[in-house]
């Protein structure tokens, strides 16, 4: 199967790294945004073609799929073009910044039947992996899911500490894993959802600090605190309160209440929650199915961030 890479920074060097593990994919043309930067990645993984045109990118030969890892603000419109060229996608969490710009995507995928998926990594890091199948088995049974997404971030710049082109948002992009994980953990959308945000910072005209809470029809809580300010241990941290134990889920590794490590290699063929994603991506356009985390199924979240700015504004 042959790949277009869409994005040359930190996130699809993350796929890159990813997709050379998989047998029978290949990534043959990348579309960056700098010339200079994509041409780099290009020559340093051995991508065959690079180009800053999503058009000519989608067009060299035998191109089956694309993987967008560009600003939130282009996904949307990025992914109607890839489905429109007959292309299935991959997009990096979120689909987009808006309810209405996901509404467009999910209408799209109908349309054209393509593969469409959203790299809500959190379904498939093997830790949260693993508390889903004992909840599916009923083996447990969540009673609160508390959250803390902490970075530092009071310059606009991204992961690999370079400038930003764009803004990050804590409701819209780090909320959104939490919101959708405890959806999907809890088997439907929230029935309740509050959202309080701190201070607007006055360059970058996002709330840096944000508390979120939800609850499930099951009677499942989630507390979800996330911030920008934190100048300390930085990351997502999750603590699974359940009826039958507590679990610690630090990303791809997953502890009891008394921080014992539980074995979660029996979950999945890779620890790396991203390669398991990508690998579902290219295994349900190779069974012509749809993926978990398809585009229809991530809607709720977004349907929740939508009711979370609308309280938002509402109370601002």
């Amino acid at each position: 199967m042959k790949v277009c890479m869409v994005g040359e920074g930190a996130f699809a060097n993350k796929h890159l790294d990813a997709i050379a593990r998989i047998d029978g994919v290949e990534v043959t043309s990348i579309c960056g945004g700098v010339a200079e930067t994509t041409e780099a990645v290009a020559k340093e993984r051995n991508i065959a073609y690079w180009t800053t045109d999503l058009a000519d990118a989608l067009a060299q030969p035998g191109i089956e799929a694309a993987i967008l890892t560009t600003p939130t603000g282009m996904h949307a419109d990025q992914a109607i073009q890839v489905m429109q060229a007959g292309k299935h996608v991959l997009i990096e969490i979120p689909m987009a910044d808006s309810l209405s710009d996901s509404e467009r995507v999910a209408e799209v995928q109908q349309q054209t039947g393509l593969v469409a998926m959203v790299d809500h990594v959190r379904r498939f890091n093997p830790s949260h992996q693993w508390i889903h199948n004992k909840i599916v088995a009923g083996e447990l049974k969540l009673q609160q899911l508390d959250v803390q997404t902490y970075f530092f971030r009071r310059k606009n710049i991204n992961a690999l500490g370079q400038p930003r082109s764009w803004t990050d948002h804590l409701l819209w992009h780090h909320a959104c894993h939490t919101v959708d994980l405890f959806q999907y953990q809890t088997g439907g959308p929230a029935t309740q959802a509050y959202a309080l945000q701190g201070p607007i910072h006055p360059e970058m005209g996002i709330a840096m600090d944000m508390s979120i809470g939800l609850k499930a029809p099951t009677g499942a809580i989630c507390t979800l605190s996330l911030s920008f300010n934190n100048d300390g241990p930085l990351g997502t941290y999750f603590r699974y309160i359940c009826d039958n134990g507590t679990y610690l889920a630090r990303y791809d590794d997953l502890y009891d209440g008394k921080e014992n490590q539980i074995d979660v290699s029996g979950v999945a063929v890779s620890f790396d929650g991203v390669e398991l994603a990508d690998r579902e991506f290219f295994a349900a356009i190779a069974e012509g199915r749809e993926p978990n985390s398809s585009v229809q199924q991530c809607l709720e979240a977004m349907r929740t961030l939508d009711r979370l700015e609308r309280s938002l504004n509402a109370s601002a």
